[in-house]
């Protein structure tokens, strides 16, 4: 086999077409083995081969769609649950850029700030939780925004099962991101352009 470390991971999905996780190719290759692909929802493919027939001569080779409806397979958790916050699934929401100065930063710059401080009764979720550099993240202190009098650029949201996805996998395909965009709600599918 061949391309193993940079090779894209495979789009599971069930088969009523909602995303179920990244696989890597190797259990790719197990499902289309055990017969467990039900359709596949790209044109584009990717080529393993295995080892050489002794009396053919031929070499084996499987072709793997890069996005496969899984028989039987059932999601992680309901597409409308809020998936877990993470600093790094959060720093991806925003572009790794500081919502309050608006530039952008490595990730050792950069921190989670709670628009609604966790000392006034802010919560640790999606929807009150931003990236912000630590010169800002300090300047803001215990404060809301409007008690630092600093603005938002933009409102903090909750990802849904798609920008998850996306969120999580930087070597995503063309084809895998256009079916994910597709999941994604309208207002926020040029983010992901």
């Amino acid at each position: 086999m061949y391309l193993q470390e940079n090779t894209p991971l495979i789009l599971t999905l069930d088969n009523a077409g909602r995303p179920i996780d990244w696989i890597n190719w190797q259990d790719a290759i197990n499902l289309y083995v055990r017969e467990q692909v039900s359709w596949t929802a790209s044109e584009t493919m990717l080529r393993f081969y295995g080892g050489t027939c002794h009396s053919s001569g031929l070499r084996s080779f499987i072709d793997l769609s890069t996005i496969i409806a899984v028989r039987g397979a059932k999601p992680k958790y309901n597409h409308d649950i809020t998936p877990p916050l993470t600093n790094r699934a959060l720093f991806e929401r925003d572009r790794h850029t500081c919502l309050y100065c608006g530039n952008q930063f490595k990730l050792s710059l950069l921190t989670r700030d709670h628009v609604k401080p966790k000392a006034q009764g802010g919560k640790d979720v999606w929807k009150n939780v931003v990236t912000a550099c630590k010169s800002c993240n300090v300047k803001k202190a215990c404060y809301t925004p409007a008690q630092a009098h600093m603005h938002l650029l933009a409102l903090p949201y909750a990802p849904n099962k798609a920008e998850a996805m996306i969120l999580a996998n930087r070597k995503i395909l063309t084809d895998q991101m256009d079916f994910l965009r597709n999941h994604v709600p309208h207002e926020r599918r040029e983010y992901f352009n």
